[in-house]
């Protein structure tokens, strides 16, 4: 096990005229399972491939413990790579594929059977040993990518979007196995994605990347609570929190009839504009004339477990596209006309032009 330490480290690509990854600090602990979360181009794959020695460092270093890993080959890392396609070789069987690396290092054969066998046990692959990847379903290939992993006992794991590929029902259950894996092994494992959700239940901890930088590294449900800014309260929760622009008046951002302490010590304290974040299901569904925002309901999302309401509603003379958790199913249907209480306790404040939390 290790620790893995980014320190200043900035990725610039030729011709570009900024950095891929700008000016990169960010510590991940002995046994910790880090997960890089952000859209499209945040960084967070270009952040992972410096770690594994695939992208250069330009600027700055990355540290395994107190191991400085400017100019060290990928090879002699000690870094084990989980690919988003798998990786395999077509002609190898499911065996050779996972002792390959082994086989490539000079390990005696006894041993590596052993280590071949004990991952494919903890994988249930054993039954798999002797078929070719073309044999397998797409969930099987993965197991197998992270059993060549497994096998070689590295300091650190690192994970490039390995679920993307697979349908929805393998995804939940690959990604309980490696979560499982993870716990057992104890192994330090950075974890790249582009989905949330996945992030959310997953890491001990969540970096949230945007245009290159680190915006918040929290645990997941930090993350969730109390975003640090913007980018993050709009990018967690699954669905979106609600982001209203509001008017201060009097030291209190309005949201209809509601009124919402602004902190004092903020520069919008006493008056101008804030964005005000709710989550969905920190609104109630009330009778007219309880304060609620008049919301017109344009659709009606039902997941069977929970229903959310999607409407129109005029806030501050500016029209809104709100989500509402409705408490129970079928209570509310599109066309209807309701009113959504937010809880006063529940709204996150934020500064429109910064971003930052107030």
């Amino acid at each position: 096990m290790a620790t893995v330490t980014f320190k200043g480290a900035q990725r610039w690509y030729p011709g570009a005229d900024s950095p891929a990854v700008p000016d990169l600090d960010l510590g991940i602990r002995d046994g910790e399972f880090m997960v890089l979360v952000g859209p499209s181009g945040c960084g967070k794959s270009t952040t992972l491939r410096m770690l594994a020695g695939l992208e250069p460092v330009d600027e700055g270093g990355i540290f395994i413990d107190d191991r400085d890993l400017t100019g060290v080959p990928p090879k002699s890392r000690d870094i084990a790579m989980v690919f988003q396609n798998y990786a395999l070789y077509p002609h190898m069987t499911v065996a050779e594929n996972m002792g390959f690396a082994l086989r490539m290092a000079g390990m005696k054969s006894g041993e590596r059977r052993e280590r071949v066998l004990s991952a494919a046990q903890m994988l249930g692959l054993t039954d798999y040993l002797e078929r070719r990847p073309r044999a397998l379903s797409g969930g099987q290939r993965q197991r197998v990518a992270m059993g060549r992993a497994i096998v070689r006992n590295p300091a650190v794991f690192c994970m490039d979007e390995p679920l993307s590929n697979l349908d929805a029902k393998m995804r939940l259950q690959t990604r309980a196995d490696i979560a499982r894996l993870q716990a057992e092994l104890g192994t330090t494992t950075v974890y790249v994605t582009h989905d949330q959700v996945e992030a959310m239940t997953m890491g001990h901890r969540v970096a949230v990347m945007h245009d290159g930088e680190v915006q918040q590294v929290d645990a997941p449900l930090r993350l969730y609570d109390k975003p640090a800014n913007l980018f993050v309260a709009g990018f967690i929760g699954s669905p979106r929190m609600n982001l209203i622009e509001a008017n201060v008046v009097d030291g209190d951002a309005l949201l209809g009839d509601v009124r919402i302490p602004v902190p004092r010590a903020s520069p919008r304290g006493t008056c101008g504009r804030v964005t005000a974040g709710v989550r969905p299901e920190a609104f109630r569904l009330v009778p007219a004339g309880l304060g609620g925002l008049p919301m017109e309901v344009v659709l009606v999302e039902e997941l069977g477990a929970d229903s959310y309401a999607h409407g129109l509603a005029v806030i501050a003379g500016e029209r809104h596209l709100l989500i509402v958790r409705a408490a129970e199913r079928g209570s509310v249907q599109k066309g209807d006309v309701v009113h959504a209480l937010p809880e006063v306790s529940r709204v996150h404040l934020f500064d429109p032009d910064t971003g930052a939390r107030l």
